[in-house]
């Protein structure tokens, strides 16, 4: 049964959030965030359109913000390395769990257990910022602080881009359709399927979230249920 999609459900928790959450059930979520978001985030198309123009005009630096395993990130740095550009990946999250993990997983990316205020008082600038499926998980006084920190954390000429599930039926139906059929081999003892479907729960439609973000940002939402808040130095800055 489709539960009630009409407002974001604030208040619902996903079990990987849990301080006390079984160890190994979330080192497996992470071990399979890779296929997940391979299927449904679309960073490579995000890597081409946004991220190697950048490289391609010199070395940059970019942030992966709750980055979680670091699949992203190791994903960036490895096609940035197979297009022979210089791009220094830091995977940044505030999860001691998940930095240990990733830490395991190499793939030439800087792994950083920290908030993005930290890094804000010790001065760091980026190209890029990034992140993943980020937003849902913070709670409402959180996204105008992550807002305005990831746009002190830009170069002059630097971008923003946090990317994010949509709320919709068809997202809520979907995902649960798409992994019923792998929630007892390939997702089992994980958190992806009763998270995902959480997250959608909690997610923001493009609407709701375009009447949070302060002047400066772009609000777009892209098909099958993703969204995407981007903020350009050049535009937003006078």
């Amino acid at each position: 049964m489709t539960p009630d999609l009409s407002t974001r459900a604030a208040d619902a928790r996903e079990l990987m959030d849990d301080p006390d959450a079984d160890l190994r059930m979330l080192e497996r979520t992470y071990a399979r965030f890779p296929l997940i978001n391979a299927l449904v985030s679309r960073w490579r198309s995000v890597y081409r359109r946004d991220i190697r123009p950048r490289a391609r005009r010199g070395p940059i630096r970019l942030l992966d913000v709750g980055a979680g395993g670091g699949d992203v990130s190791r994903a960036l740095a490895a096609w940035a390395r197979r297009d022979r550009l210089e791009v220094s990946v830091t995977a940044l999250d505030a999860d001691p769990r998940a930095v240990r993990w990733a830490n395991g997983r190499g793939g030439r990316v800087e792994y950083r257990c920290a908030r993005t205020d930290d890094l804000v008082g010790a001065g760091e600038r980026f190209d890029v910022v990034v992140s993943n499926h980020l937003l849902h998980h913070l709670e409402a006084d959180e996204l105008p602080a992550l807002l305005h920190d990831t746009i002190r954390l830009t170069a002059d000429d630097g971008l923003v881009l946090h990317r994010d599930i949509a709320r919709s039926r068809f997202a809520y139906r979907a995902f649960a359709a798409g992994t019923w059929p792998f929630s007892r081999n390939v997702l089992a003892d994980s958190f992806i399927r009763d998270d995902g479907l959480t997250s959608i729960r909690r997610s923001y439609t493009a609407e709701e979230i375009a009447g949070l973000v302060p002047d400066g940002w772009q609000v777009r939402g892209q098909a099958p249920a993703r969204l995407e808040l981007r903020w350009e130095a050049w535009d937003a800055r006078p």
